[in-house]
């Protein structure tokens, strides 16, 4: 994300200014960055801007990798599902605390859910 100082003018900018997108028609292919020195120098010349060609990957994917995918787009669906169920989130509360502040315990909510669905989703495709 771009940093901008404002001033009268500009003092400096860092930061992504613009990004290509993955499929967006409005995207543009390439990526500006902006970067500021803040060490002191005798060089007045401290902003620098770069143009980043979009990556464009060379290998296939690979079967283990739509698995992962496929596994991350399902937890992510039962996780949001399970956040909004008002007849577990009492229950997964309660278990959350009680876990919290033991040894290897989630410090989030959200990631207690995540563990809990990632553990119901191995089980199940084991």
């Amino acid at each position: 994300m771009a940093k901008v100082n404002w001033s009268a003018g500009i003092d400096h900018v860092s930061g992504a200014l613009a990004k290509p997108g993955k499929s967006s028609q409005h995207s543009c292919e390439k990526m500006l960055l902006a970067t500021h020195r803040v060490a002191e120098t005798t060089n007045k010349n401290c902003n620098r801007l770069f143009l980043r060609n979009k990556p464009r990957r060379s290998t296939p994917t690979k079967d283990s990798e739509r698995v992962a995918r496929a596994r991350f787009g399902i937890v992510a669906r039962n996780v949001n599902e399970r956040m909004h169920d008002l007849s577990k989130i009492t229950a997964d509360q309660e278990a959350f605390l009680a876990q919290k502040n033991l040894a290897g315990g989630k410090k989030t909510f959200k990631s207690y859910i995540w563990k809990l669905e990632l553990q119901a989703y191995d089980e199940s495709h084991a």
